[in-house]
């Protein structure tokens, strides 16, 4: 079921779908009983794409995942021992420091982590996630980079067999018990990261990392062009509300 998931939802991410719409309409352009279908199919990937490569379009579609759990004040977060971060992602290779070898996604949320670790005496942090599509799991590696951060390794408690938010939360919930919780995600993934946790009966306080929309940015020339990152935050929050769906079918949400 795992990898089924993995195979089968970046078909409903927007470039991998506007690119099968282009690829279907191309084909039937070439058979005259099929060229107004082809017209259609072409003309609907191209809009599509376009809308999405805009930053007008993707901060609306992100912007009720990012917006929903704000940053915690130093007052929500007293009294936490434990501070979780989900791992998101890992590059391997031999000879680059741990933190080269993370994601952009998980470095950012290392980072908040590692920060909020530093303003709450006695914390201990929660590195997140397991060997998925590499031998050496995402945790093994965010540990690495925490220690060159500077965090003590008695200040650090592995969770690497996990492949996903609902097996985290599962597994963290077997470490921390009862305890208050920091969830440190990116602010895209808190809504259904935050669900699943409660699910488990977890006190969880959000500390959403990585922001992608930036409400108080002035109006620039580059927002009257499409940009590869309007894209990525477009796919980004597609992934998310898929995600949300495929656990609301399973029951988990």
């Amino acid at each position: 079921m795992f990898l089924l998931k993995k195979i089968v939802s970046p078909l409903f991410l927007p470039l991998t779908l506007c690119l099968l719409l282009l690829m279907a309409g191309l084909i039937l352009l070439w058979f005259r009983n099929r060229e107004r279908m082809g017209k259609i199919l072409t003309t609907v990937g191209f809009l599509l794409l376009a809308l999405v490569s805009y930053d007008a379009v993707s901060n609306r579609i992100i912007s009720p995942l990012e917006c929903r759990y704000p940053p915690a004040g130093l007052s929500e977060i007293r009294g936490a021992k434990w501070i979780a971060v989900l791992g998101a992602g890992i590059r391997p290779e031999k000879g680059y420091p741990a933190s080269s070898q993370l994601s952009e996604i998980s470095l950012a949320r290392l980072v908040e982590g590692i920060r909020l670790q530093r303003h709450i005496t006695g914390c201990r942090l929660i590195l997140s996630g397991g060997a998925v599509f590499h031998p050496v799991p995402e945790a093994e590696l965010m540990a690495g980079a925490a220690k060159d951060l500077g965090v003590s390794e008695k200040d650090i408690v592995l969770e690497s067999s996990s492949r996903d938010t609902e097996e985290q939360a599962r597994r963290i919930r077997g470490i921390v018990g009862r305890d208050k919780l920091i969830l440190v995600t990116s602010a895209s993934h808190m809504p259904r990261a935050m669900a699943l946790f409660r699910k488990e009966q977890m006190e969880a306080v959000p500390a959403p990392a990585g922001v992608c929309i930036r409400t108080e940015q002035p109006l620039s020339p580059d927002d009257f062009y499409p940009d590869a990152d309007a894209l990525r935050k477009a796919e980004t929050a597609f992934h998310e509300y898929i995600g949300i769906l495929w656990a609301k079918l399973r029951g988990r949400l």
